[in-house]
């Protein structure tokens, strides 16, 4: 029997998310999935395993409220931002009717959970800098329910203008909502825009612990939005997304403790980055190192070099994003420990 038959024409047609993990690799040094360098150390303090989690853990939804300064009833947790990036779509969106809109180069999840679920996609390239086409997104606007914008952007690290946002949202009054994605706003908290809420009663703005919270393995994220939104999630999301563990977990990272530490996490590698930069900036192979916002840096590398693969041979794993960008020797290097850094360094050194 060819099962193949039975699979939903849509997802035969489709093409997974290439996530770090999916495209694999050996070696000692990797710098490709933007993760925290160094694992946190955390004891479980609940051993009710017999027993099924609560469907919105009640200590983290309120501690992450506080720390993000919004009402407890203006947030939902969710098994990764991934999620909470899925459930949007399955809340607003009809099938075969509604289309999201997404500005390339950026997360390749709003692509791929849109063509799951069948739902059709608009794509309004960014400038050349790397900023929204705002005319661009008006004439496309019909037929769209949900715009998603990631600021800092991945891959390119850059934030997205402040005004622009608010134009955006002018843009799509009574017409769809805008998420913004903050995976990265710990390490620029100054550009959040969850003070927005109140003034623009159709924003999102999705967030996760896997990145300055060190966590990307416990898979936890948030949706922000006002309280019509967060019902309308609540209807879609599974009953349990939370297993007791992760809740267990994520209540002890967004302690007063919890948070402090991960503020230092944020100014030791931002300190990490600058000198990182610095170094690169130094060595001829490199063209560009771009402005990053964020915990990883986008480098332009000279045209002839064969610069991604010489390293992955090395065992030093980085991510090529020459496809998504569309300029070939554009690499994005996670910011790592000083010793990972370094082993960068040098094995570009030898390029010749």
């Amino acid at each position: 029997m060819d099962i193949n038959k039975l699979v939903r024409k849509n997802v035969q047609q489709l093409t997974p998310y290439q996530s770090a993990r999916r495209i694999g690799g050996q070696g000692d040094v990797w710098l490709n999935a933007n993760e925290y360098p160094v694992a946190p150390h955390f004891e479980l303090s609940e051993q009710t395993l017999n027993r099924y989690p609560e469907p919105q853990p009640e200590k983290v939804i309120q501690r992450y409220a506080q720390y993000a300064g919004v009402q407890p009833d203006q947030l939902i947790v969710s098994r990764g931002a991934d999620e909470a990036i899925e459930l949007l779509m399955r809340a607003f969106c009809e099938p075969q009717h509604d289309s999201i809109l997404y500005c390339p180069p950026t997360y390749g999840m709003y692509q791929v959970s849109a063509e799951t679920l069948g739902i059709k996609t608009k794509t309004v390239l960014t400038t050349s800098d790397w900023q929204l086409d705002l005319e661009g997104i008006k004439q496309n606007i019909d037929t769209v329910k949900l715009i998603y914008v990631c600021s800092p952007n991945n891959p390119t690290g850059n934030l997205i203008d402040s005004d622009d946002i608010k134009a955006l949202l002018n843009i799509a009054k009574d017409r769809a909502l805008v998420i913004i994605d903050e995976a990265y706003i710990e390490f620029s908290p100054e550009s959040s825009v969850v003070s927005w809420l109140n003034d623009y009663p159709h924003l999102v703005i999705l967030r996760t612990l896997s990145k300055a919270f060190a966590l990307a393995g416990l898979r936890c994220g948030f949706a922000i939005a006002n309280k019509p939104v967060i019902e309308a999630l609540q209807k879609v999301i599974a009953p349990y997304p939370l297993a007791t563990p992760v809740a267990d977990i994520a209540a002890q990272a967004l302690s007063k403790d919890g948070v402090n530490t991960m503020k230092l996490h944020v100014v030791n590698l931002n300190n990490q980055k600058e000198k990182f930069t610095k170094l690169l900036r130094q060595l001829p192979i490199v063209e560009k190192v771009y402005p990053s916002y964020s915990n990883y840096l986008c480098v332009k590398f000279q045209h002839d070099k064969d610069v991604f693969n010489i390293l992955w041979r090395q065992g030093i794993i980085l991510r090529d994003q020459s496809s998504s960008i569309g300029q070939q020797n554009i690499i994005r290097i996670t910011i790592g420990t000083q010793a990972e850094c370094e082993a960068v360094i040098s094995a570009l050194k030898t390029i010749k």
